[in-house]
């Protein structure tokens, strides 16, 4: 049975492309969302109920666009009222 040598060197490649998988998966995962979701999505996405997401657009926290009697919110409004949260 043969002995194969691992060097510090083939660790670091290893460590490199790993990262790269992984850096691709999440790009990956961001560019395939939408600009804009429908309520059900929205709900889904910030894990709150019908009345709170109601109560957020009433307040002017989040805003929507409606279409055909569908609302729409704009994922970047989402994502800046998750960050302004923090």
């Amino acid at each position: 049975m043969a002995a194969n040598i691992i060097t510090q060197e083939d660790l670091q490649n290893f460590k490199t492309e790993l990262l790269d998988e992984i850096k691709n998966l999440f790009h990956f995962k961001t560019t395939e969302q939408k600009l804009w979701l429908r309520t059900s999505e929205v709900k889904e996405l910030l894990k709150v109920s019908s009345g709170t997401l109601q109560n957020l657009r009433l307040n002017g926290t989040l805003t929507t666009s409606k279409v055909g009697g569908i609302l729409y919110y704009n994922y970047k409004d989402i994502e800046d009222l998750l960050e302004n949260s923090k």
